[in-house]
């Protein structure tokens, strides 16, 4: 399928982090949006998905059910309010002041987002931060025919002015665990984020669900200061002060403490492992424990067993764990690439601890463990989704309308050189003011070069990409509204600064491309000077944001969008509801002491 690149000119009650679930009745917002069930009204069966037996959900849906074809409607809403505050030398999970802290409900992480498959979910996001705008983006979250609750600011809305809120509404037609963050500028790496759990089938019997399990990098110093930092020479980030394990960690001189996860001896766990960093990706491993895979950022895969995961920022693992070692506490560790390509930080070695219930409370493991092999950066590309994608192989052909390269540049901006990231030669850099939906309610199809939109035209199609990287460093790239298929991809190197770029040839690479039941996700690593080929099904109308998942780099300009089926946004989309929160907005920014310095999009 082909793509075009259009060019300029060618045509507040604060509550706890458990969500309230009460009876679905929809507001006049929620009846604007297409969020009519897939199928009769369902709720979980009390003698179905019990320890012995998670492959079931209720009648009619289980682990072998296509979310994207049907999913339970439970007729209940989950309602959460989300205060976004700001505070000054706010002291974090590890016992150090950070210079900068902006949080959800004063926590860090933010609340717990907690559903059912098949509920829906309805968040207000107040902002009562001093001069920034905010909006929250759901990751991974497919919003279908929603796009205008993306949570995308520049693209699907206008951010929300302080002292304004925002209602999104969406439905769980996925399950399984992920995330949620701000796309606004230094807003994320100073703290506004949190995860997502939603309940659903699994491919794995178990007998408890330890929940969610975010580990993060952490900087204490504001993050607009380090993003004003990354200037020529050298231009890259710094390494993190901090690894949070679910907010918690000691710190360098000792202070802060270890968190800590109770097993049960005899049991099998569930355990939710999100990398919710700005910057850090790492491999994780459980001394003397295996780790079982059941599911990949949304998507349940068949069950595999391994030793260490690899996880780049915005990925997710689903995993057992069996407690069948002798009872004591167990180092959970964290470990970088060798190459520093893919994060670094000042802890030298970053671990949180698995104690099994009637081990000492106080007391840290003995055996500091094997370390892992070395990643190089490399995401898995053997997962076995257990719901089967075919795309036609015959369909794909490689030509300049659907090649991205990423590259680098430096340019002089206000007398100072700055980093800018490019993908097919144009940093992305878009207008809080004006969003992409903003343009397609005014009917204006002339987008700046700049806001890097790449129409997607044709209804239910296969779109395939082939992404080349020109420089040795590499990228987790995440696709909003989608989860993708990893056709294939260069081999990783140890170093890639030793070989010149790796381009994708049709006629040596081809055959390496897997079309049947390939791994499937919405987050992969682009490998330093090589290449990666995705593709996903055009059945999703919206402006969809594809970025590189460092933060630093999205700011500097490392994304596109995919305008998926513009003759369909209209009728899916409730484009009049964009404009309320974009007036607020400009009257307050054209006052405001903070101007657009970035992309627009998050650091």
């Amino acid at each position: 399928m082909r793509a075009t690149h259009l060019l300029q000119g060618l045509g507040c009650l604060l509550l706890s982090g458990l969500g309230k679930a009460v009876p679905f009745s929809p507001s006049s917002s929620d009846q604007d949006l297409d969020l009519s069930p897939r199928a009769e009204l369902v709720t979980r069966a009390p003698t179905c998905n019990t320890p012995t037996n998670r492959a079931c959900w209720t009648t009619g849906f289980n682990i072998n059910t296509d979310y994207e074809a049907s999913f339970p409607a439970t007729g209940v809403v989950r309602n959460y309010n989300f205060v976004i505050t700001e505070h000054d030398n706010w002291v974090g999970g590890d016992g150090v002041p950070k210079k900068k802290a902006m949080l959800i409900n004063g926590q860090f992480p933010g609340p717990t987002i907690r559903a059912d498959w098949g509920d829906t979910i309805r968040v207000t996001v107040t902002n009562t931060l001093r001069v920034n705008g905010t909006s929250i983006h759901w990751h991974g979250i497919r919003m279908l025919n929603n796009n205008v609750n993306d949570g995308a600011n520049g693209i699907t809305e206008c951010p929300i002015p302080p002292g304004g809120s925002k209602v999104y509404t969406f439905r769980a037609e996925q399950y399984g665990s992920s995330w949620y963050h701000s796309h606004f500028s230094s807003q994320y790496a100073n703290g506004v984020v949190g995860t997502i759990h939603i309940d659903g089938p699994a491919s794995l019997p178990y007998d408890e669900d330890l929940g969610v399990f975010p580990i993060t990098d952490w900087y204490y110093g504001a993050a607009d200061e380090i993003q004003h930092s990354l200037i020529p020479p050298p231009g890259a980030a710094p390494p993190s002060d901090n690894v949070l394990f679910n907010g918690k960690h000691v710190n360098a001189n000792g202070g802060g403490s270890y968190y800590r996860v109770k097993l049960k001896p005899g049991k099998r766990h569930r355990l939710r492992i999100i990398n919710t960093s700005v910057d850090n990706t790492f491999t994780v491993s459980l001394v003397n424990h295996q780790m079982t895979v059941i599911e990949s950022d949304f998507v349940p895969v068949n069950a595999f067993t391994a030793s260490s995961l690899f996880l780049a920022v915005g990925q997710r693992y689903d995993v057992t764990i069996d407690a069948n070692q002798a009872v004591g506490n167990y180092w959970f560790n964290v470990t970088f690439a060798a190459s520093g390509l893919c994060g670094v930080s000042n802890i030298l070695l970053p671990a949180a601890i698995f104690q099994y219930e009637g081990a000492s409370n106080t007391a840290l493991p003995t055996i500091r463990g094997t370390a892992p092999p070395d990643s190089r950066c490399e995401d898995l590309t053997n997962l076995v989704p257990i719901v089967t994608r075919t795309a036609p192989s015959a369909s794909f052909t490689a030509t300049p309308n659907n090649n991205l390269d990423v590259n680098l540049t430096v340019q002089n901006w206000q007398g100072q050189q700055r980093v800018y990231w490019e993908v097919k030669g144009q940093d992305m850099n878009i207008t809080w003011d004006e969003p992409t939906l903003e343009y397609l309610a005014k009917g204006n199809m002339s987008f700046p070069q700049r806001y890097n939109v790449f129409q997607v035209p044709q209804s239910n199609q296969w779109s395939f990409w082939v992404v080349e990287n020109l420089l040795g460093v590499p990228h987790p790239l995440h696709l909003h509204g989608h989860d993708f298929l990893v056709l294939g991809r260069s081999p990783a190197l140890a170093n890639p600064f030793s070989v010149s770029p790796r381009r994708y040839n049709d006629a040596a690479d081809r055959s390496t491309l897997r079309f049947t039941n390939p791994t499937r996700r919405d987050t992969t690593m682009l490998p330093g000077n090589g290449w990666l080929v995705v593709a996903f099904r055009t059945d999703n109308p919206g402006a969809w944001l594809f970025h590189c998942h460092i933060a630093w780099h999205v700011s500097q300009g490392l994304s596109i969008q995919f305008l998926e089926r513009v003759q369909d946004i209209p009728r899916t989309v409730p484009l009049n509801s964009i404009r309320p929160n974009c007036d607020a907005w400009e009257t307050y920014y054209a006052v405001s002491p903070f101007k657009q310095f970035d992309s627009g999009l998050r650091i």
